[in-house]
């Protein structure tokens, strides 16, 4: 949920395939990065990320 100054805005995913790798709640509470939040979003396994492809340099 994200409050946009009118109201909140509720975004959701769908994955075509599998599910979210989520993280163990320990003391009942799940706790994310945003690093691992956006990961999460984009459907990247945040426990094993890996590049798919080398960064290039741009002259």
């Amino acid at each position: 949920m994200f409050w946009d100054g009118q109201g909140f805005c509720l975004y959701y995913k769908v994955l075509e395939k599998g599910r979210f790798p989520w993280p163990s709640a320990a003391d009942g509470t799940a706790r994310l990065t945003a690093a691992q939040l956006a990961m999460l979003w984009e459907g990247i396994d945040w426990r094993r990320p890996s590049w798919t492809a080398a960064p290039t340099r741009s002259a």
